[in-house]
């Protein structure tokens, strides 16, 4: 399709779709080098970070420093630091003496960043793009849906970046069972006060969702008001990695080494590296131990349980309530029980993006049916060299397990920056971390004797 110049107001340097964390910091970054003309649109009305769990007394899972841009600048207006300062609060957070901050004060930190940024535009849905071409020059068509009027607008962009974010995972078999009392984590608070109202609840999962909506129900079950069950069909309730050895591999020269590696590798090491970024923080372990050992005083047996090792096979409703088979998957026992509701705390997915179906055959697929990402983060395609789409925490399994951490995020726009400046403007540093991930150059190869 062509295009004249002349037919529209401007031509952008990069258009991001979805304004999460990695993209905010995205446009954060690009408003203080200037230079180049961004837009971002998000079809929520506003900024909210996983609002759903938003549960009081929760907390990020990496340190503050891991904010929009500290990693990439500490100097920035940007910064989690500058915020506190501007909120008179430097003092209160140097008497906390905590790195990890409240998840809700992260999430009022982006709202803040956001709501000073020109570039940013919510309510604003993006419904499909498409590259045009007018001889020598060619750019991506982006039609944009107001939420409020229902009008569409049309925007070029030279570049895009692509922070649409993860939606939630459910087993398939679970798909369809969803409803007003089987609900994802991700629903946890928009549906807390209708499901206290239920006899008994159960928790499906491993990860740090399904424990942070467990303790919250724990908390809150007072005199056993209702039964609370807790499954997951891990090996254990156990937490995730974070040595400060093992925390290395949430560095640039981690994702640099596996980046590297054979694909067939990198698939084999996914699997084996899940407690790095699954799993369980150390301190809910510890306060949901504490809490259940207070309820215990006495010798009460409060109404809850807890169990690994076992797996949801099937779910249907019965009666006024749900009907769950389980199995015991070291044992092979297979039970039933009931509950009236059920959390699943089943994780997140990556999902190909809506509009970018039109180009879906110029993208460059593995032989998984997954991206294929350059080291900078592009998107390869086919005939749209000269026009990036860059890909925000949709690189798992090119660029290893950093890539949904908010720690990296600022490296990777950093990255992001200098690609579309063809120069430095962000120093990108190679050597971050005390131990080796690969060999040394300078050591003699050998073979095994």
């Amino acid at each position: 399709m062509s295009f004249k110049p002349s037919q529209h107001k401007e031509i952008y340097d990069i258009i991001g779709v979805g304004i999460g964390p990695f993209n905010l910091g995205l446009a954060a970054m690009l408003d203080e080098t200037k230079g180049k003309k961004a837009l971002f649109f998000e079809k929520k009305t506003e900024f909210n970070w996983h609002s759903g769990m938003l549960i009081d007394g929760t907390t990020l899972q990496v340190p503050f420093f891991a904010d929009l841009v500290s990693m990439a600048d500490v100097r920035s207006k940007y910064t989690f630091l500058n915020y506190l300062q501007k909120h008179n609060r430097l003092y209160h957070f140097y008497f906390l003496e905590n790195f990890h901050i409240p998840r809700k004060e992260y999430n009022h930190y982006c709202r803040w960043v956001a709501s000073q940024l020109d570039s940013c535009q919510f309510g604003m849905g993006v419904e499909h793009i498409q590259p045009v071409e007018d001889g020598e020059s060619s750019v991506y068509e982006v039609i944009v849906a107001s939420l409020e009027t229902g009008e569409t607008e049309t925007y070029y962009t030279k570049h895009l970046a692509v922070g649409i974010g993860t939606i939630p995972s459910v087993p398939s078999h679970l798909e369809k069972k969803l409803g007003a009392r089987v609900i994802h984590s991700s629903q946890y608070l928009d549906r807390k006060e209708e499901l206290l109202n239920a006899n008994s609840v159960t928790v499906v999962g491993s990860g740090q969702s399904a424990a942070e909506v467990f303790y919250d129900l724990a908390q809150i079950q007072d005199n056993d008001s209702y039964s609370l069950n807790w499954f997951t069909r891990s090996k254990g309730f156990f937490p995730m990695e974070y040595s400060k050895l093992g925390l290395e591999y949430f560095s640039p020269d981690y994702t640099n080494f596996f980046y590297n590696l054979p694909s067939l590798k990198k698939d084999e090491l996914l699997k084996k590296q899940d407690l790095l970024y699954k799993g369980i923080s150390m301190d809910t372990i510890a306060d949901i131990y504490d809490l259940l050992y207070e309820r215990s005083v006495g010798q009460h047996k409060p109404d809850i349980h807890l169990q690994a090792m076992t797996e949801l096979v099937h779910l249907e409703k019965f009666e006024d309530s749900h009907l769950l088979t389980l199995r015991q998957n070291v044992t092979g026992e297979v039970f039933e029980m009931k509950s009236d509701v059920i959390v699943l705390g089943t994780g997140y997915a990556p999902s190909f993006p809506h509009f970018l179906m039109k180009m879906q055959d110029q993208i460059q697929w593995d032989s998984k049916n997954r991206y294929q990402i350059t080291s900078d983060y592009r998107l390869k395609t086919m005939g749209l060299q000269n026009n990036h789409i860059f890909i925000q925490n949709g690189e798992l399994h090119t660029h290893g397990v950093g890539a949904p951490d908010l720690g990296l995020g600022a490296h990777r726009n950093a990255v992001i920056i200098n690609t579309l400046f063809e120069k430095e403007m962000y120093p990108v540093t190679t050597k971050n971390v005390f131990q080796n991930f690969g060999t040394e150059s300078s050591w003699k190869p050998a073979t095994v004797r």
